[in-house]
């Protein structure tokens, strides 16, 4: 059984279909989910969900105690899913291309520091693209400048807000980003 950690900092829409996507496989189970924030409803998630869920401030997240509850719940494989803390070294290192993110725009457009969520949305509508998307992509330690693993496209419309267009990428990322880790752990690179 493959093991994985959710690593989340708000809502956790994308934990929670992770979360159901993976109930009851034959190989692989959510261990554990990390929150960045107590009050960050991925917590909330989590437990009606009845998956383990700690709580790491990101200062400690950064001083190791993330790799020690990685540990601890001998995770294989980190996924993470809105998760706004930047991964320290020690778990890059242990989890080297076994960490995955997904990025809401077709990177390396986009992408970057401070670039997360509707931010990226407001960008991308700023700029006059006629398509958005999504990146799911190993992480390193520059921010959205890992190996791209699988995007996804959807155009973006004349009369679009911040609003319409994250939904259609948010349905992108409900679609492809469970099937996608799942695959990753079928045929490992």
């Amino acid at each position: 059984m493959k093991k994985i950690a959710i690593l989340a900092s708000g809502e956790g829409t994308n934990a929670e279909r992770i979360i159901r996507y993976f109930s009851g496989h034959a190989t692989v189970e959510v261990a554990v989910v990390i929150a960045s924030r107590p009050t960050a409803r991925v917590v909330e998630r989590a437990h009606i969900l009845n998956v383990p869920c700690e709580i790491i401030i990101p200062q400690d997240f950064a001083a190791g105690k993330g790799l020690e509850v990685l540990k601890s719940f001998k995770v294989d494989f980190v996924v993470l899913a809105g998760f706004l803390s930047r991964i320290p070294e020690d778990i890059l290192h242990d989890y080297a291309h076994k960490i995955v993110n997904i990025h809401p725009s077709l990177l390396p457009k986009f992408g970057g520091k401070g670039m997360y969520g509707m931010h990226v949305h407001e960008a991308v509508l700023a700029s006059g693209e006629h398509e958005s998307g999504i990146t799911i992509q190993y992480i390193n330690e520059h921010y959205d400048q890992g190996d791209i693993i699988f995007q996804a496209k959807c155009p973006v419309l004349s009369d679009d807000t911040v609003e319409t267009l994250a939904q259609r990428v948010h349905a992108l990322e409900y679609t492809y980003y469970p099937q996608v880790i799942e695959r990753l752990l079928s045929f490992p690179s």
